[in-house]
């Protein structure tokens, strides 16, 4: 197996559409070892607003190893990082998020080993 192939990446379709974030909706996933958590900052609902109204936002992605939920996982275990709230933040953070898979590979795959 070539070392580039052992790569299973999330493609941007994988996760849900912008007007599901401004629901103040989160989005949790889990691939291969790494669990994310996606959502809108600020968190509110503003799905019913008018464009001109809903103020600035960004993509806020938190990554961690699992087994454990967002909610029981320490902070220090967790990384974060923001992107633009709009379609090219999203495929900037998908593409964030991949790299993170490729760069982190090992840790993923221990963690996933566990269980």
């Amino acid at each position: 197996m070539l070392e580039e192939n052992k790569y299973i990446e999330i493609d941007n379709k994988d996760s849900y559409g912008l007007t599901w974030y401004e629901h103040a909706q989160p989005y949790f996933g889990s691939h291969r070892g790494m669990r994310f958590r996606i959502a809108r900052d600020p968190m509110d609902d503003v799905a019913l607003v008018p464009a001109d109204k809903k103020g600035e936002a960004k993509f806020q992605i938190i990554i961690w190893p699992e087994p454990y939920s967002f909610d029981h996982t320490p902070e220090e275990d967790k990384q974060t990082a923001e992107f633009p709230f709009d379609e090219a933040g999203k495929e900037a953070m998908i593409r964030w998020l991949n790299e993170q898979y490729r760069e982190q590979f090992d840790k993923w795959e221990a963690a996933r080993a566990k269980h």
